[in-house]
């Protein structure tokens, strides 16, 4: 199985390795190439036959069907693992949209409220509430972006502390929820909830705001089935949901990801399975078949790149 791990074009210029994306900076534009790298406790696990592509064109999909909202920072998609990018002034501010009271880690909505949290983002939440329940309106919970780690600040400390302006932090929200919205709705016609979400936004060089990096992917998103959801939900039962846990769970068994130098290689058949439940997701998400892209898989990227050669 051809797998993307990395790309080494020196033909488009210098480049910054991120932890799936393989990023080309030239002027005004940036080349991102969006590989099968599969990122977990702070380092690459595993690579996943189909991934990068799978990525990259969800986040196309959306990007077309949301640009009426915001413009969006796709100049060209000339191959199924690549977006050709207009180069923007990154914000300081993470804009994650919550539809449900969920999620298990220290900064989910759930765990914060267990702990006796009830103001998110402005919105005072009622008492009694239970985990995975819709909430009486999606909130708009952003988070820093900051090099050490990211913190859930509330709208005023983020403006106190310099972050960002009031008036482009109520722009951010405004958009951010409207984006929402469209997902929830194009979501729910393919049998989908979507759960939660992050963006991220930068600012051209007129000032304009502008959605870059990705956009509603299974690794920026939280997806359940809608079919099931009521009577689950009614029953105690956690929602049917795409699963990539499983793969980070064997590796936690089977040694520490977070101090050993060498991890085991990821078992073939639990890559193959993470494989197949992206590309299921893509299909849910779009409601298209996919369409594998041409193998080999690095002289077809190289090929079609040649016209953004420095």
């Amino acid at each position: 199985m051809d797998i993307l791990s990395e790309t080494n074009f020196g033909f488009l210029g210098h480049k910054t390795a991120g932890k799936v994306r393989d990023i080309y900076a030239q002027h005004g534009k940036l080349i991102l190439i969006t590989t099968d790298r599969h990122s977990s406790f702070d380092r690459i696990i595993a690579y996943i036959p189909w991934k990068g592509q799978v990525l990259n064109q969800i986040s196309a999909w959306w990007f077309e069907r949301t640009k009426d909202i915001v413009p969006n920072h796709v100049i060209a998609v000339p191959d199924p693992n690549v977006t050709i990018a207009k180069k923007c002034t990154m914000l300081p501010v993470e804009a994650v949209v919550r539809g449900y009271l969920t999620g298990v880690t220290d900064t989910a909505a759930w765990t914060r409220y267990s702990a006796g949290q009830r103001n998110f983002g402005g919105i005072a939440l009622p008492e009694g509430m239970r985990k995975n329940q819709k909430l009486p309106q999606p909130l708009f919970d952003p988070t820093t972006k900051e090099a050490e780690h990211d913190r859930t600040l509330s709208p005023e400390e983020m403006i106190a502390e310099g972050f960002i302006t009031r008036e482009l932090f109520d722009r951010i929200k405004a958009t951010a929820l409207a984006l929402f919205a469209r997902g929830q709705e194009l979501a729910a016609r393919n049998g989908l909830l979507l759960v939660d979400t992050k963006y991220e936004f930068g600012t051209d060089e007129y000032g304009s705001l502008v959605l870059i990096d990705e956009i509603h992917t299974p690794d920026s998103s939280r997806y359940w089935q809608l079919g099931s959801y009521t009577t689950r939900f009614a029953a105690g039962d956690e929602p049917d949901y795409f699963d990539k846990e499983f793969l980070r769970l064997w590796f936690r068994e089977h040694c520490d990801p977070y101090k050993d130098a060498n991890l085991p290689p990821a078992p073939p058949d639990l890559v193959e399975e993470l494989s197949r439940r992206y590309i299921t997701m893509y299909e849910q998400i779009t409601g298209t078949k996919f369409q594998y892209g041409e193998m080999p898989i690095l002289p077809r990227i190289e090929r079609n790149l040649k016209p953004f050669a420095l």
